[in-house]
């Protein structure tokens, strides 16, 4: 920071060098602080002398902080003739900044003064001061933690004092110790020093924006010594010393030199070379003493020893942990289970030869390391040493005893001693066999063998497994004893290779004697053949064709087939498959399209894999052209079946009928509920002007006088209220009308005689049978014409409702029923075609082709848009 501050000095130097002769004295800088608090503020005045009235007006005063240009400024005149051009910056946000006053002159920018400005924070009080006497530099070294960066130079200074009470008062100063820059360490030499007296020791902070210090330390630099560490030996063996424990070490260390008056106390630490093991400590170790017996290890293994020592029974520091020392540990006799299996072969009527096989089994953690194996046999008829059969390191031995030897004995030894020893004894097959004997591969790398267990349980199993034939380089069979009779299957893992075929063994153990072997052979991972099977065209027709293929015959080491899928494409890429069984050689394609071309592949799958079979490509035979005639012959008929078929459906329905020609109903055949719509409007009221006729074939006119003003008949729109379905005429004697000649005041009790045939209601869906005519009425009309029409010509013979004139006088007789009023010309002296007028509620458009209903006023007629 100082060197950055120099240089910055340097270069406003040079930039003042450089400046016009005749600006060098016209300004200077004038600042309120050169070192402020981190974002506080700053007032900068610059003062533009006399010097500087030759530039005319033409110029102006510009601050500038660095690369940012500030020109808000304030400009006083003083008294003297001096220009003062003032600015303040509110947060001063930059540790180290150079403040320049600028000449704006022309078109160039002159500077006329420049300043450093520098920013930061009081230095904190430094703290974790701790001090140590070092007895091989003779000093008493203090270091401390100095506290976040203040962004200005700051000093630390280690200040001291001796005192012979607590470090209440100060008897004798100490000179102060300056660390180097950038350290925070110092230390006091010893000629400083009184090792046992008291002093007073704290750090002092300082810099442009304040002073700071530690908390005091109180001490004697004698209890803050901290020692050398030992140097660790390996007691040397002697005849005279007894040799250490298997899993004991032996060592001892020497004190450095300096500290021999020193009274101390040591701890040991040890850990294993070889693992991840930690550290184990060993405290308080005796005192005086330079030597130790370190037990409870593990025989035979490596340890790395290290040793730290500090004052003992007086304040002090521990020293730091020794350079290490690596021994290793007495061994042990070998703690072994023997696991034993053997092979016999007779080699002549007297000797046979023995394979025997062993398996260590630790029985504690530190069994001890095991060096060698010896197969020894002693005959029953000599005394004295066992004669050694093998000594050998492996684990397997093959020698040749007399055949009527039944045991040997196994040990295992080190060079600190022999194990138990195993007897081996040659057992007779005698008792029951295994039951099914099972395999299966779980991986490429295992493999499954189950049994069935044999009645008595046995007291263990010897499984053997190994290639078959056995490997060219004559490796023996692995083998296994399991000692748990009572479980069915094993899984092996030792020794499997994929895609090999294995001789599995598995030979039952009982009480003095053993069952016969059984015996069974398996893959441990089944292998894919090259290729699938051949694919043939055997016969094909113009929509089917029949393929054929052989299969592969059945291989050592390859999964059965469990499936066929056939795949075969037309020329549009359109795939098609089928899956067939195993037992499956044929197969027909069918619903193939004459004289195409098709690929056709079959793929062969088992459990584990898959294979493809040559592809085939074949084409449909073409229909003749006897078969193409009948076929389209066949499709001819088709399409008129279901021409007619559409013709007859379109022309029997009546929405259909009534649109291509009016529908003209015969009136002697027609009934009124068979037109009727469904929803219809409400029935209408007599007004008065409506006259009613009835013509016949024997022209018996029947009138019948409804008062509608009396008389209101539900409206037809109510859905709760049932359509009008039928009207029936009512026939009624000849008579004079003074009978009807009644006047408005008739009650509606006269009426319900008449009318109360007159309405029936029902589904207007259900066709309404034909009344049937009554005795002596055969005279009845079941069509009715309403002719309605206040404005229509005539005499005036038409009777109102609420009138007494007589009924229908010279009216011309009824149209035949090939006649359409509608469409013919009125001529004199004939009625005129009877058209509703706009102002009755004549909705009857739909009704006026049928010229008997020309007249009938049906409110709602919408519903009649058929007829």
């Amino acid at each position: 920071m100082v060197g950055l501050g120099a240089w910055s000095l340097v270069g406003a130097a040079l930039i003042i060098l450089l400046l016009p002769r005749s600006l060098e004295q016209c300004g200077h800088i004038l600042l309120s602080a050169p070192i402020v608090r981190l974002g506080d503020q700053v007032t900068a005045s610059c003062f533009i002398t006399r010097n500087c009235s030759h530039l005319g007006t033409d110029w102006r005063v510009v601050w500038k902080l660095e690369p940012e240009l500030h020109p808000r400024e304030r400009r006083q005149h003083l008294p003297n003739g001096t220009l003062q051009s003032t600015i303040t910056l509110p947060h001063l946000n930059h540790s180290r900044v150079l403040l320049s006053c600028c000449l704006h002159w022309g078109n160039s920018l002159q500077i006329l003064d420049q300043a450093e400005l520098q920013a930061g924070y009081p230095p904190t009080a430094p703290y974790n001061l701790s001090c140590i006497m070092n007895l091989t530099t003779n000093s008493l070294i203090c270091q401390w933690e100095p506290g976040p960066d203040t962004h200005l130079s700051t000093s630390f200074t280690l200040k001291s004092f001796k005192s012979q009470d607590k470090c209440q008062t100060q008897k004798d100063s100490i000179p102060d110790c300056v660390p180097e820059v950038g350290q925070s360490h110092c230390s006091i030499p010893r000629k400083h020093l009184q090792l046992y007296q008291n002093m007073s020791i704290w750090v002092q902070a300082r810099n442009a924006l304040g002073t700071s210090a530690s908390p005091k330390l109180c001490l004697a630099p004698m209890d803050v010594v901290k020692l050398e560490p030992p140097t660790l030996w390996a007691l040397e063996p002697s005849p005279a010393v007894v040799p250490p424990q298997p899993g004991c070490l032996r060592l001892r260390w020497e004190t450095w030199r300096p500290s021999l008056y020193i009274e101390q106390k040591c701890e040991l630490r040890h850990q294993p070379r070889l693992g991840e093991a930690g550290w184990d400590l060993v405290s308080a170790l005796p005192a005086r003493t330079s030597q130790y017996e370190l037990c409870g290890l593990l025989p035979s293994t490596a340890y790395t020893l290290q040793m730290r020592c500090t004052r003992w029974r007086l304040p002090g520091h521990w020293s730091e942990w020794s350079p290490s020392l690596e021994l290793t540990t007495a061994q042990r006799a070998p703690i072994v289970r023997l696991d034993t299996w053997w092979r016999q072969r007779q080699l002549d009527p007297q000797t046979v030869t023995v394979q025997l096989f062993w398996k260590p089994i630790a029985l504690e953690e530190d069994s001890g390391q095991i060096q060698g194996y010896l197969v020894s046999w002693r005959p029953s008829d000599q005394a004295g040493a066992e004669p050694t059969l093998c000594d050998t390191t492996e684990l397997n031995c093959t020698f040749q005893l007399p055949s009527e030897a039944r045991e040997v004995v196994l040990k295992a030894y080190n060079t600190a001693g022999t194990s138990h020893p195993t007897p081996v004894v040659f057992l007779e097959s005698r008792g029951p066999p295994l039951g099914r004997l099972h395999t299966t591969a779980r991986d490429p790398h295992s493999l499954w063998v189950g049994w069935e267990p044999p009645s008595p349980q046995p007291q263990g199993y010897v499984i053997e497994w190994g290639l078959s034939p056995p490997s060219p380089n004559g490796s023996p069979m692995t083998w296994r004893m399991e000692h748990n009779g009572s479980i069915a299957g094993t899984l092996l893992q030792e020794n499997i290779r994929p895609f090999q075929l294995y001789e599995i063994t598995v030979t039952p153990l009982y009480q003095d004697t053993k069952g016969p072997s059984q015996h069974i052979y398996a893959y441990s991972q089944e292998m894919a053949p090259s290729h699938g099977p051949e694919l043939h065209l055997r016969h094909i027709g113009k929509t089917w064709a029949q393929l054929e293929w052989v299969p592969e015959a059945p291989e050592l080491g390859k999964s059965p087939l469990t499936h066929y899928t056939i795949f075969w494409t037309n020329t549009q890429d359109q795939s098609f498959s089928t899956v067939l069984n195993a037992s499956t050689h044929s197969f027909v394609l069918r619903g193939l399209e004459p004289s195409s071309l098709y690929h056709v592949q079959l793929m062969a799958a088992s459990q584990v894999w898959a294979a493809n079979s040559t592809s085939l490509t074949l084409m449909t035979l073409t229909l003749e052209e006897s078969e193409l005639h009948i076929l389209l012959g066949l499709f001819g008929l088709l399409v008129l079946l279901i021409c007619l078929c559409g013709a007859a459906q379109f022309c029997c329905r009546p929405s259909r009928k009534y649109s291509l020609w009016p529908s003209v109903p015969d009136p002697a055949r027609s009934s009124l509920g068979s037109w009727v719509p469904t929803i219809t409007a409400e029935p209408p009221q007599c007004r008065k002007g409506q006259w009613l006729e009835q013509t016949s074939e024997t022209n018996q006119a029947l009138t019948t006088h409804l008062y509608q003003d009396i008389l209101q008949l539900p409206s037809l729109r109510d859905p709760g209220m049932p359509p009008i379905t039928k009207i029936t005429v009512l026939e009624e004697e000849e008579k004079k009308p003074g009978p009807w000649e009644s006047n408005d005041s008739s009650g509606p009790g006269s009426l319900s005689t008449l009318v109360q045939a007159y309405v029936l209601q029902g589904d207007p869906r259900v066709p309404s049978a034909q009344p049937q005519p009554q005795p002596g009425n055969s005279d009845q009309v079941l069509y009715v014409q309403v002719l309605g029409s206040p404005t229509g010509p005539g005499p005036g013979h038409y009777l109102r409702c609420d009138s007494t004139q007589p009924l229908l006088e010279g009216l011309s007789p009824s149209p035949k029923s090939y006649e359409n009023l509608w469409f013919q010309t009125s001529s004199p002296g004939t009625p005129e075609p009877l058209v509703p007028h706009p102002e009755d509620d004549s909705i009857f458009e739909p009704l006026l082709d049928f010229p008997l209903l020309q007249g009938l006023r049906v409110s709602g007629a919408e519903g009649l848009g058929g007829f």
